[in-house]
């Protein structure tokens, strides 16, 4: 017998009725899944990193400390990329923006804040790493321009951890802060943004500062700022803070340590290096003789 002589099986006492079977509504269909990204188009990125690398030179007045910032700038993303895929919320991508920086994007929210919070801090990791072939490059050729880029990249990282959006800080603080009290976190935002405009105003650096103070009143006027889902638990929130605290320190030791060559072999003359690196001057705070 074919497979279409085969006669109809009967209904079995599990099986409805063909009246039931007939009134019952259609289920509804499946949503469908979101289109995935495909990402910065190769062209715009390579046009993107162009503009990136030439602000960064301009900037800094030197070719090293523009590979070097565009070379930290990818790790650091990068980063973030590998956090994403790991904790599903991928396949993440890397977009560069002019002038600015970058920015790592995944497909899907993260599934709780305690992963948003481990997603912000991935990059110290890697964006450290992008230090060594300049280090490298310091101690073949003994060229303190090598070692400033280090530096750079040093606080690349250093400078994300500003609690203040888009910067990976708010990301990492800021759930911290509003399991204590959600005022908590607008009130440090708002210090921040003071405290950004002044530095912007007294050390020249109008871009960023214009960015962040922008992107701060951005933050304070939209709505929900926690998702209902996944906030962070009193031990998650222990650990976020220390990992930011412990992340910040790193950051900061890496940066001084790259200087202290360049500063005699002193802490104190790397400190102020680094310092006056962001527009802070600390040599005349003790006054005459100090």
């Amino acid at each position: 017998m074919t497979e279409t002589e085969r006669p109809t099986p009967r209904p079995g006492p599990w099986d409805p009725r063909p009246e039931e079977a007939a009134s019952r509504p259609a289920p509804a269909p499946s949503p469908a899944a979101p289109a995935l990204s495909r990402g910065q188009s190769p062209a715009v990125a390579v046009v993107s990193t162009l503009l990136l690398g030439g602000f960064l030179w301009w900037a800094t007045g030197t070719w090293v400390a523009a590979v070097a910032g565009v070379f930290g700038l990818f790790v650091h993303e990068y980063g973030h990329v590998l956090a994403m895929n790991r904790l599903g919320m991928g396949p993440a991508h890397i977009h560069i923006i002019p002038f600015l920086g970058g920015l790592a994007q995944g497909q899907r929210a993260p599934k709780s804040e305690w992963h948003g919070v481990l997603v912000s801090l991935a990059w110290p990791a890697f964006g450290l790493l992008a230090m060594i072939p300049f280090v490298g490059a310091w101690l073949l050729t003994g060229g303190g321009v090598f070692l400033f880029g280090a530096f750079f990249i040093a606080m690349i990282n250093l400078l994300n951890l500003v609690p203040a959006p888009p910067l990976d800080g708010s990301k990492a603080l800021g759930p911290v802060l509003a399991r204590v009290h959600p005022m908590l976190e607008k009130a440090a935002l708002i210090a921040v943004g003071v405290l950004v405009v002044v530095w912007g105003v007294t050390s020249g650096r109008w871009i960023l500062a214009a960015f962040l103070a922008v992107s701060i009143i951005g933050h304070l006027k939209r709505g929900a700022w926690r998702p209902d889902e996944g906030p962070l638990t009193g031990g998650e929130a222990a650990r976020s803070l220390g990992l930011y605290l412990l992340t910040g320190a790193v950051c900061a030791a890496a940066a001084i340590g790259a200087l202290v060559p360049l500063a005699d072999g002193t802490l104190i003359g790397a400190w102020d290096l680094g310092a006056r690196f962001i527009g802070l001057d600390f040599r005349g705070v003790g006054g005459p003789g100090a």
